[in-house]
């Protein structure tokens, strides 16, 4: 059996691989570059080495140090995570010429299925179902656009090497072929240092489904179900969830045996997945192969009782599967959400900084929550800003669907933006909840970004009884501060107003045995907790319904969080609440004669200048943030009146690149 496994990663996948490991007996070597000095998954290991200085291309991109770090550890194996290594055919041949175990598939297998353009070839030869396109890497824009009038529009241009929605643009036209064209070549060349592109049919009405399969070196190849993965913004995936609740038993059983004889025709071993798109008749197409373990392979763990990593690792060592395709089982329902530091406000931006506060959700049995961060640690401008990957499990769908909308109410996280409040309405989303969806679902429901607007529309009877009885909690605790006037007895009023966005709503609160007694328009609420003053989380059940709310004092208002919205809240007397109506709104800043920095990044170019005409549409500036090129467009018709930054300048947010007359 392996004795001690390098995890070639970093963040919450190198944590996963090594609870696995530990379980197991085997110990574990971290690999860390500067910027991850105080990570987790350095302090979680037997041992850590640092590989380098912050920049992935000069740390966990860097197969000298890594094999150096096997060396001078003496690891007999490697796990490689995903992403970075993972899928580095001459990193696994080099671990082989040195003798340590690579916990991943064959050689041979990482290049057949890491081209899109030979593993596409493959599948057919496999008589695998394929999306109609071309095969061949496209010269030009003029060849591109020769190609997609053959296969007919919208078509998808893709980088061959690509991955996790780089060097992708979709086209409807000759114009944005050429210019998709010379974004994924852009794309693809910075990405993944090879800047090949082909162009395939774009499904409408797609589908991202997928299989898992595992397979051991003894022949023994099996499916463990699917993923539906469709909900997606930028080819990103957001939500995950198994099983998918479009197929039925006998599209599952054909998609999972494709999956199979394609992993057979490149002799495959270990974790793998099949990526299918799958149209409104259940027709499927295979789209590509991960010869790694996937981001959101918990969903799977939930729904067969297995653990993928210790599969894998088993099957590393030379084990025989001990599973027939029969035995594979598939209970109950998982879902997953990635929790990004990102700002959904701003269309998603990075969001990096320290945690000043972070309290997960409690694990259960029910709740899982796979993370590397901690409160106090920093979220890296260097690396992906996933905080964690928050996985429920349910009976049924509906009951892992109830299972995610209370974990994300318990999620507080405090000193980045972070997207759960787009994920609160996405999994309260009609067209979710009804399994209705495609990956053009949030593109169609959010077309021009995400607004506060667009949050879950919150019980304003919840607000009120809860921002009335923290008040009352506040006052009592005031009455009771010592150093008063002697003999003088502080009056806390039972009556007052709260303020919410729709109006004022006197209220009667008082306290009770075990909470409040809220009485709203002559009705009485009871609001059951033991929350003390200073907790950020209110738990407790409300007319017995069980909540879970986030609690602030944001001056004189009371910020409350809940179900992804968050109000700002006031309690009045009714003499402050008449005063109140009387204070004047500040009006933001106008900023239309500027074209702001939208994210921090790279300017790659200023393509006008001072005194220039520009027509609605027509390009302004490029910028390049997390390796995606970003062009920012003319809005309306202008004239650029200056110019204040230039190409190759690093930029902030909200930074000034120019100015309209």
């Amino acid at each position: 059996m392996i004795k001690k496994i390098l995890i070639a990663n970093r963040g919450e996948i190198a944590c996963r691989v090594i609870k696995t490991a530990r379980k197991m007996g085997i110990k574990t070597v971290a690999v860390y570059s500067e910027a991850d000095r105080d990570a987790l998954h350095k302090e979680m290991a037997d041992e850590a080495v640092c590989i380098g200085p912050a920049p992935t291309a000069e740390s966990y991109l860097v197969m000298d140090n890594i094999l150096a770090a096997i060396r001078e550890t003496g690891a007999d194996a490697v796990h490689p995570g995903y992403g970075f290594l993972s899928e580095n055919a001459a990193f696994a041949e080099a671990l082989e010429k040195e003798g340590v175990t690579f916990i991943g598939p064959p050689v041979g297998a990482i290049n057949a299925m890491g081209d899109k353009i030979e593993s596409k070839k493959l599948a057919e030869a496999a008589k695998v179902s394929t999306v109609p396109g071309h095969t061949e890497a496209v010269r030009d824009p003029d060849d591109a656009v020769k190609i997609a009038n053959n296969i007919g529009y919208p078509v998808m241009l893709k980088a061959s090497a690509g991955g996790g929605g780089k060097g992708m643009r979709l086209a409807w036209n000759d114009e944005e072929c050429r210019d998709g064209l010379e974004r994924a070549v852009n794309e693809a060349k910075s990405s993944f240092g090879d800047d090949r592109v082909f162009i395939e049919k774009f499904i409408e009405q797609p589908r991202h489904i997928e299989i898992q399969i595992m397979a051991d070196k003894h022949g023994n190849t099996i499916y463990l179900g699917e993923r539906e993965c469709s909900i997606q913004r930028r080819h990103q995936k957001v939500l995950e969830e198994a099983p998918s609740p479009f197929l039925d038993e006998a599209t599952r059983k054909a998609m999972g045996e494709e999956a199979v004889a394609l992993a057979e025709a490149v002799d495959y071993h270990s974790a793998g997945t099949v990526e299918f798109i799958v149209d409104a008749e259940k027709n499927f197409f295979f789209l590509e192969m991960n010869t790694r373990l996937q981001v959101e392979h918990p969903v799977t763990e939930y729904i067969t009782g297995l653990d993928l990593v210790e599969l894998m690792i088993r099957v590393a060592a030379g084990e025989k599967l001990e599973l027939k395709q029969e035995d594979v089982k598939l209970n109950g329902w998982a879902l997953e959400a990635r929790v990004y530091a990102e700002d959904p406000f701003r269309n998603f931006l990075p969001s990096i900084g320290r945690l000043v506060k972070y309290q997960a959700p409690e694990e259960t049995a029910n709740v899982r929550v796979d993370t590397s961060v901690y409160e106090g640690g920093e979220i890296s401008m260097y690396y992906d800003p996933m905080i964690a990957k928050l996985i429920t499990y349910g009976a049924d769908r509906d009951e892992a669907i109830a299972r995610m909308r209370a974990a994300l109410d318990a999620y507080y996280i405090r000193g980045v933006s972070h997207n759960i409040g787009f994920l609160a309405a996405l999994v309260a989303h009609p067209r979710f909840v009804s399994g209705n969806m495609t990956t053009n679902l949030i593109a169609e429901e959010y077309p021009d970004g995400f607004h506060p607007q667009d949050l879950p529309a919150e019980d304003p009877m919840l607000q009120v009884t809860v921002a009335a009885s923290i008040h009352r909690a506040f006052q009592d605790r005031a009455a009771q501060i010592s150093g008063q006037t002697d003999d003088h007895t502080r009056h806390v009023s039972d009556d007052w107003i709260v303020v919410l966005k729709d109006g004022q709503h006197p209220v009667t609160v008082r306290p009770a045995i075990d909470g409040f007694h809220v009485i709203v328009d002559g009705k009485t609420h009871e609001l059951e907790t033991d929350w003390q003053l200073g907790e950020p989380m209110m738990r407790g059940a409300l007319d017995g319904r069980e909540i879970c709310i986030q609690v602030e004092r944001e001056g004189i208002a009371y910020r409350l969080t809940h179900g992804g919205s968050q109000d700002d809240i006031l309690v009045l007397s009714k003499t402050a609440a008449r005063l109140n109506e009387l204070m004047p709104v500040k009006e933001p800043p106008d900023t239309s004669r500027l074209l702001l920095s939208p994210m921090p990044g790279l300017l790659v170019s200023v393509d006008v200048e001072a005194g220039q005409e520009v027509k609605s549409g027509e390009t302004l500036a490029v910028i390049e943030a997390m390796k995606m090129e970003n062009v920012l467009r003319a809005e309306k018709d202008v004239v650029i009146s200056a110019v204040n930054a230039e190409a190759g300048d690093s930029l902030a947010v909200d930074q000034v690149i120019m100015e309209f007359e």
